[in-house]
């Protein structure tokens, strides 16, 4: 009897434990802290992210996000395209965000000075509430729809001090031409400094 239990006590506490399924579903580290105003990238494997990555020349990461506050737990307010019936800024745990069937690799950059990283987080979070839709024209210059990148700027450009040395680039690819930031455009930023990687 003693043997049996030796047994089923470990397989019972693995199958209960919620934390150990929420830690291997993720490529986030556990031991980062984020705060408000950080920007999170990653690298995805999707054909969205194979077109970044194409249009980046060698570029690391993808997508791009920014870190809020929500009710004391760290949140990433982000725009993506297909991943939900309806192409929106959205608001997603970083577990979820570093989920490996979205992410490949990742890295956290921080702000310099931590208030103007409050406020762009308090922006990001008011468009996530206005309920934006994702913007595929990539237009950089209309701000009623988004795109990833954007976001980030248009976010940290209603704080008092505006991400600088900024500016789109002209793409044209296969049925696509458009000016737009690119996510290599935010980690090159000088007020922007990294954190970590992953």
């Amino acid at each position: 009897m003693q043997r049996l239990l030796v047994i089923l006590l470990p397989l019972c506490m693995l199958a209960c434990s919620d934390g150990a399924s929420v830690q291997s579903g993720t490529i986030f580290p556990q031991d980062v802290e984020l705060l408000p105003g950080d920007v999170v990238f990653r690298r995805g494997s999707g054909v969205t992210s194979h077109a970044v990555l194409l249009a980046e020349k060698g570029g690391a990461y993808s997508h791009v996000g920014i870190v809020v506050d929500s009710a004391g737990v760290p949140m990433v307010v982000h725009a993506v395209p297909y991943e939900d019936d309806e192409d929106r800024v959205k608001m997603e745990h970083p577990n979820e965000f570093f989920a490996p069937a979205k992410a490949q690799r990742g890295a956290v950059y921080r702000h310099r000075s931590s208030e103007v990283a409050r406020q762009a987080a308090e922006a990001a979070v008011q468009v996530y509430r206005r309920g934006v839709l994702f913007d595929h024209d990539y237009n950089s210059s209309d701000t009623t729809k988004m795109y990833c990148t954007e976001l980030v700027i248009f976010a940290y450009g209603k704080t008092q001090q505006p991400l600088p040395g900024l500016h789109p680039h002209h793409l044209h690819l296969v049925g696509f031409e458009s000016d737009c930031f690119l996510p290599s455009d935010l980690q090159h930023c000088k007020d922007l400094k990294q954190v970590t990687t992953f």
